[in-house]
């Protein structure tokens, strides 16, 4: 029998999530392809200014992860759709008061209510995505959301190279005085902002609005945590994306420092990044297109999963010392991350309708959170191999041991959703 919602995947709220999360991967990867230009603009770089880059970039993440249980919390008592434009409005003006800031003090702030708003924006669309479309069609509708927002990533490599261009531009015609990370900024901020004038194409949640006026308990995070069978589960949720950030955190965006070890001259991290996310893109593409064809998310995910031990080997261990060859394997190793679709699918899968956004939007911040301390024990365990050329690259694989091993355990432990009916409420 054939379930009730909307069939076709190209519909108003799947464009409207996907430009939202186009955005939200913008301004989340364009710090790091700006932030040695801005710190130095700002009298920040120099000595030190690998702790500061950390510093600002630990300050967004925080942000996400308190962002993702706020937006989520939200998303359950007030509404979906409410959290989708309130998360885009936020990162927007973020985005923008980017552009102005003056010191350390302003520029970790603006960061830290970034992050707040980047938190809410995928969880809120997938959400409504699932909910609103049929069992049959759903997961094209998350296919496409995330793999044209893994674009996001691409647009925001070439604008903050090329944002010294539209700035000359600005300055010349409108006697502003901006430089290039100030215009990538501001850029990012006024995409979001256009995006909220599709505001009124959107529709709520049917599922949500059945339990919106019930007595039921909506948004309790803690009882996520109160029965253990449901702990293990919203754990295993997240133990599932653990090795998608420790591919982007560790092995793409500290691609310098490993690729010197390994003997490899040349590579700049925005091009690794950029390479990645194509790859990323592509893999959430075919993810979904998988997923459908064996009707099947977990298998689809055990499938990457695999695939993605296999390009780490090759990865840390590469047969070529070329920058070119380099640079495939990254976006080869995004490629094999590209199940972020199915991840954030499952987890949203596996909950009732009352605690459903809390989960989806706090388990994929969970995850992004979890580069802060995946990054510091890579960090931590290159003392351990410090009297070996080849430290970096050893700390990596260990932690990629580890967070492999978490995702197997996570795949194994969730029950299948692929056709699972989403219309009831969790007992908590």
């Amino acid at each position: 029998m054939k379930s009730e919602g909307l069939r076709s995947p190209f519909n108003m709220l799947v464009i409207v999530a996907s430009l939202g999360y186009f955005v939200d991967i913008y301004d989340l990867i364009l710090f790091n392809v700006v932030k040695k230009e801005s710190l130095e603009a700002l009298g920040l770089g120099g000595i030190g200014h690998e702790a500061n880059e950390i510093f600002l970039f630990n300050c967004q993440m925080i942000g996400m992860l308190v962002g993702g249980i706020l937006w989520g919390i939200l998303g359950d008592k007030r509404g979906r759709l409410k959290v989708l434009f309130g998360s885009i409005l936020l990162y927007s003006a973020a985005n923008i008061a980017n552009a102005f800031v003056t010191d350390m003090s302003s520029y970790a702030t603006v960061r830290f209510i970034a992050g707040l708003g980047l938190a809410g924006e995928l969880g809120a669309g997938i959400t409504l995505v699932v909910e609103t479309m049929s069992k049959e069609t759903r997961g094209y509708g998350t296919m496409l959301i995330v793999t044209f927002g893994a674009l996001g990533a691409v647009f925001a490599s070439i604008i903050g190279k090329e944002g010294a261009f539209f700035a000359t531009y600005l300055n010349e015609h409108f006697g502003t005085h901006l430089v290039g990370w100030q215009m990538a900024y501001i850029v990012g901020g006024t995409l979001g902002i256009m995006l909220l004038l599709l505001r009124l194409g959107t529709i709520e949640s049917g599922m949500y609005k059945r339990v919106r006026d019930t007595e039921v308990s909506k948004g309790n995070f803690f009882s996520l945590f109160a029965i253990k069978t449901i702990l293990r589960k919203y754990l295993s949720c997240i133990f599932i994306g653990l090795p998608i950030w420790y591919i982007i955190g560790i092995l793409v965006a500290l691609s310098v420092g490993l690729s010197k070890e390994m003997g490899i001259d040349g590579v700049v991290t925005g091009s690794a990044i950029m390479y990645a996310y194509i790859g990323l893109s592509a893999g959430d593409l075919l993810s979904g297109l998988l997923s459908q064809y064996f009707q099947s998310r977990r298998k689809g995910v055990m499938g990457y999963l695999f695939a993605s031990i296999v390009l780490v080997l090759m990865f840390l261990f590469p047969l070529s010392r070329s920058v070119n060859w380099f640079y495939f394997l990254c976006f080869s190793l995004g490629a094999a991350t590209g199940y972020w679709a199915l991840f954030v699918t499952i987890a949203s899968e596996q909950f009732g309708t009352n605690i459903r956004s809390t989960v989806t939007n706090t388990v994929p911040n969970f995850v992004r959170g979890a580069v802060v301390p995946i990054t510091l024990l890579y960090k931590a365990l290159e003392p351990v191999f410090g009297a070996s050329p080849n430290a970096k690259v050893y700390s990596a694989l260990v932690v990629g041991v580890i967070c492999f091993a978490l995702a197997i355990y996570g795949i194994v432990s969730v029950k299948e959703s692929f056709d699972k009916e989403l219309n009831y409420i969790e007992e908590c």
